[in-house]
């Protein structure tokens, strides 16, 4: 019998990330969760028996404890950086974006992830696994005010293509969810009612397509991947 196929997943208490380890951890994976939250994460954990690490992964301590963790596995098959920040609500035009905002979405949407890669990187090695950037349609769209969020989402997806062009043998991914009904996006809009938006259990299908079907490393939407399963 195969071993158990194990994930980490960063920003898992909420949203998407939470969505996600339900369904992976119905389909039995063994999951390490991270989430800054500790209720929401202790939940999440409960309902799906992961090791859960609490703390900011814009925090090197907290990465710290994180390879700890991680060193104690014997396996790590797949890696989704989740955890996001979506900068000032309401959203500021980038002329007048404080620029500690700006460094702090930038430090978590895009260098916390390059961490997450780097201290993960041996074990999805020797598994031949899959990283999985969450990205944004934000990234590739010129929104008004969007520009922190955006420009950080912007960097990841070209981080992402080239973390996938130096390691060949792994499969890298940047996956653009969509909008999605989320606190996170409410935030965004936090005036308008958001109920019209898919709730993140729309998306897992397409991911979890992403997972088992393994193509070229690159940047997918989620409309597309669930299109091309339909």
């Amino acid at each position: 019998m195969p071993d158990t196929r194990t994930a980490f997943i960063t920003g898992a208490s909420a949203g998407f990330g939470r969505t996600t380890a339900l369904a992976l951890a119905a389909r039995g994976w063994n999951l390490i969760l991270t989430a800054r939250r500790p209720e929401p994460l202790a939940r999440i954990r409960e309902e799906t028996g992961a090791t859960a690490v609490t703390g900011d992964v814009a925090d090197p301590a907290h990465r710290a404890r994180l390879a700890t963790t991680l060193a104690e596995i014997d396996r790590l098959d797949l890696v989704i950086n989740n955890a996001s920040a979506l900068g000032p609500s309401p959203m500021p035009r980038l002329a007048d974006y404080p620029l500690d905002e700006f460094a702090a979405v930038l430090t978590v949407n895009t260098v916390a992830p390059l961490a997450i890669l780097q201290l993960t990187l041996p074990k999805l090695r020797a598994t031949d696994g899959i990283a999985i950037n969450i990205s944004s349609d934000a990234a590739r769209e010129p929104y008004e005010g969007w520009g922190g969020y955006g420009s950080s989402k912007a960097a990841l997806d070209q981080l992402t293509a080239i973390f996938a062009a130096e390691n060949p043998l792994l499969r890298v991914y940047a996956l653009d969810p969509g909008d999605m009904r989320t606190a996170m996006h409410q935030a965004a809009f936090p005036d308008e009612d958001i109920s019209d938006r898919p709730e993140p259990e729309t998306v897992v299908p397409a991911l979890l397509h992403l997972i088992e079907t393994r193509p070229p490393s690159g940047r997918y939407t989620a409309a597309d991947l669930t299109t091309s399963h339909d």
